[in-house]
């Protein structure tokens, strides 16, 4: 398994990312609506999101000065290392984000808006303050609480945060917004996503 570089830092994601499916329609801006599949990411579970989700957005880059998706300045690493069942959003380390991102229509999003590595002890204080909103195309994403579960091949480490999952985007442009904290840590990012065929 590939490790994390960040396990000690609060991340946002997507967001995930990850978990009230919404359906959205356009926000009247022209876009097209967001559909929700009834069958969006519910298949993972706590355990494995949170851990898939780690493996993605936390692993050590292959050489010096790469980046990984939280450090992405513009989305041009959205698609790095995706799964083949669902796509991951990242958050940033601290601050503001703007991305623009091809996204598969067959699969559906996750994202934290809030994650963290951690203890138990440390999972209950982050999960005791952690807030944050999502929305797609200007309607309301329901983010949920995932309290910690094991980190594989990080024995006594627990992974817990906010989480939205969203379901599979129809074909066009949507947008995303979504921000997360946790005492003194802030993300915040803008998605503009193309959703197509692979």
């Amino acid at each position: 398994m590939r490790w994390m570089r960040s396990a000690a830092f609060l991340l946002g994601a997507g967001a995930v990312l990850l978990t009230g499916a919404c359906s959205s329609s356009g926000g009247g801006d022209g876009a097209p609506d967001a559909t929700v599949s009834p069958s969006t990411p519910a298949e993972l579970s706590g355990t494995e999101l949170q851990n898939r989700w780690w493996e993605w957005a936390g692993v050590e880059p292959l050489h010096v000065g790469d980046m990984g998706p939280v450090d992405d300045p513009d989305g041009r690493l959205c698609d790095r290392d995706q799964p083949a069942d669902v796509w991951f959003l990242a958050g940033t380390h601290d601050g503001p984000a703007k991305r623009a991102c091809r996204v598969p229509t067959d699969v559906p999003i996750a994202f934290p808006l809030v994650s963290r590595i951690t203890s138990q002890g440390g999972c209950d204080d982050l999960l005791a303050v952690a807030k944050g909103s999502a929305t797609l195309d200007g309607r309301a994403l329901e983010p949920v609480r995932l309290k910690g579960t094991p980190v594989t091949g990080v024995p006594g480490s627990l992974a817990c945060g906010l989480w939205v999952r969203a379901g599979r985007l129809s074909s066009g442009t949507h947008f995303l917004h979504f921000e997360g904290s946790a005492g003194s840590f802030s993300t915040a990012v803008d998605y503009r996503l193309t959703a197509g065929a692979r």
